[in-house]
């Protein structure tokens, strides 16, 4: 790769303040919200979110704790597994409730390309 150009499309790197594996093209870890280098436009919105689900259970309030752990699998069109994580583990005591949201956020290069120039634009 020369210097300056863009890294190929999905390459990856990690948060250096969470550890979060993330696109190397973002400027804002999109887990711990924090800048990563300076970019016109790092606040870019997804291109589309082609999936959003939401959920909530609760515990009754009678019995013992309930524990959980949230997974995301990631598979490619043959079924082959891409990636596989837990996301998260925690345990609900009689009567708590917790709510759960999972979205897939699209962002395009050209849709990245053009919040810049607007922020440039705009000063």
């Amino acid at each position: 790769m020369t210097t300056g150009a863009r890294p190929s499309a999905g390459a990856t790197r990690l948060c250096p303040h969470c550890g979060a594996v993330i696109l190397r093209s973002a400027a804002v870890c999109p887990s711990c919200k924090k800048h990563l280098r300076y970019a016109p436009g790092a606040e870019v919105e997804p291109t589309f979110v082609p999936l959003r689900v939401a959920g909530a259970f609760r515990h009754p309030a009678a019995g013992e704790a309930w524990e959980y752990a949230v997974t995301v699998t990631i598979t490619d069109e043959a079924g082959k597994e891409l990636s596989r994580q837990i996301v998260g583990v925690g345990a609900l005591e009689p009567g708590e409730e917790r709510t759960f949201t999972f979205a897939v956020e699209v962002f395009t290069p050209a849709a990245m390309a053009e919040a810049a120039l607007e922020a440039a634009r705009r000063g």
